[in-house]
């Protein structure tokens, strides 16, 4: 049986109580409240002249819609409740403006991921676990008006000749929808949202992510102009640990972002940042990330992120790092810091550049300064769980050693994973770096163990 989530409510707004009995209450997903909620739309659509509303501001058009809806609502021979009418009318009005049956599940800051598997079958995570919603669209075609809302806001299209896309929504939030007949049930849509507020380091260390001498690390590593790759799976808090140090960049720096759909939030003022772009309905002017690295070498960087590296682009992202553009940062996805390495191997190979693996060995080795590895855990927690140094080349295999680790001891009877964070003992090889750039940190550090438990 499904796990109902908790009560989504509005902050801000006076109607509560409206936005729980919305979605909780059975009669919200019966056929007939679908039927008559839809009805009144098309009465609406009918009715309303949208020209003339284009030229009123926000609020005043959303008071003539709703006053609209209202009246439309009054001329239904359907028995309703005030309780009943109220929220047929914020339905409509989520319709026209918003993202429909979504909007509510927006409005949770708790929420950070919406997944849509079927029009009647709505998922989100909270807290890293999943449930299961009462939340329902009417049927397909219903569910594939609002994909089309979202992708058409960003220029990007979805249809038949082009069935997967990824967009973004206003607020950040990473959408990425497949529709037939790639999706085999009907269409499908996944929403990565991000807080209202970019975590800081601190706030990491506050939620057990990290302790605090990594963070002192990180910061110095990412001052001292070390280039960082951060590595994790699906959903283990790669984009946020690089949101949050990112931020330890000095103001006085030029930074270029580089992302398949933009979502880093950079606390800095002078960031340019550039985004790909899908081919057109010819199949012709697609941009992609390796076109966007070669061009920002143009752009007088003092730093590039790359939001994710996962092709050919890692070559020339290891170039960039070895040519005077240190400092860079960017994320790949691997399971630990040697399959990291793995896994750039062979995106580098896939530039065609004709390089034996040595030599793209040997380019690693020299580009990259530390390896950050994030993992999601059982109870749905993100931690931190390498630190890993790159030290150099041994014959031909790249070293590596490890300055901080999170190991697993266990889990509490509740099922909170039990661990502790623990330095190695190894002073990393770059710590005379760090000292020659105003960093100095403290050598017992480096013999921390902090139990989680």
């Amino acid at each position: 049986m499904a796990t109902v989530m908790d009560p989504v409510t509005r902050t801000g707004e006076n109607r509560e109580t409206g936005w729980v009995n919305r979605l909780f209450t059975s009669e919200g997903s019966t056929p007939e409240y679908q039927e008559l909620k839809f009805t009144l739309h098309r009465k609406l659509l009918d009715r309303i002249n949208l020209e003339a509303l284009s030229s009123m501001s926000g609020e005043r058009v959303r008071t003539e819609v709703r006053t609209a809806v209202a009246r439309l609502v009054e001329e239904e021979k359907t028995p309703l409740s005030l309780v009943e009418k109220d929220r047929v009318i914020e339905e409509i009005l989520d319709e026209v403006f918003g993202l429909g049956p979504l909007e509510p599940l927006l409005q949770d800051p708790t929420i950070s991921d919406i997944l849509v598997t079927t029009p009647h079958r709505v998922y989100v995570e909270r807290g890293g676990k999943l449930y299961r919603t009462p939340v329902e669209f009417k049927d397909d075609a219903h569910l594939l008006r609002i994909i089309e809302k979202i992708v058409s806001r960003v220029g990007r299209r979805v249809d038949e000749s082009s069935p997967m896309v990824d967009a973004r929504l206003p607020d950040g939030s990473r959408v990425n929808a497949v529709i037939p007949p790639v999706a085999v049930d009907g269409p499908l849509l996944s929403i990565r949202r991000f807080g209202r507020h970019a975590l800081k380091g601190e706030d990491l260390v506050a939620k057990y992510a990290m302790t605090e001498g990594m963070l002192e690390l990180l910061k110095g590593c990412v001052r001292a102009r070390l280039n960082i790759l951060i590595c994790g799976g699906t959903g283990s808090g790669k984009t946020t640990l690089l949101n949050a140090v990112s931020s330890y960049i000095p103001e006085d720096e030029r930074i270029v972002t580089i992302e398949d759909a933009a979502e880093l939030r950079l606390q800095q003022t002078h960031v340019a940042r550039m985004e790909t772009r899908p081919a057109n309905v010819e199949g012709t002017g697609a941009i992609h990330i390796r076109q966007l690295v070669i061009n920002a070498l143009r752009m007088r960087p003092d730093r590039i992120i790359v939001g994710e590296v996962r092709g050919e682009e890692a070559l020339d992202m290891l170039q960039a790092m070895n040519t005077g553009h240190d400092g860079s940062l960017t994320t790949l996805h691997a399971n630990t810091p040697r399959d990291g390495l793995g896994r750039l191997e062979v995106m580098v190979g896939m530039a065609n550049a004709n390089m034996g693996i040595r030599s793209i060995r040997q380019q690693i080795a020299s580009a990259v300064d530390l390896f950050v590895q994030t993992s999601r855990f059982s109870d749905g927690t993100r931690r931190v769980t390498h630190i890993t140094e790159v030290v150099g080349m041994e014959q031909d295999i790249i070293t590596l050693q490890d300055i901080f680790l999170f190991e697993k001891t266990g889990i509490t009877e509740s099922g909170k994973v039990r661990g502790r964070f623990r330095a190695t003992g190894i002073r990393p090889k770059f710590y005379d770096r760090l000292k020659t750039c105003g960093i100095t940190l403290p050598t017992q550090m480096f013999q921390t163990v902090v139990e989680i438990n």
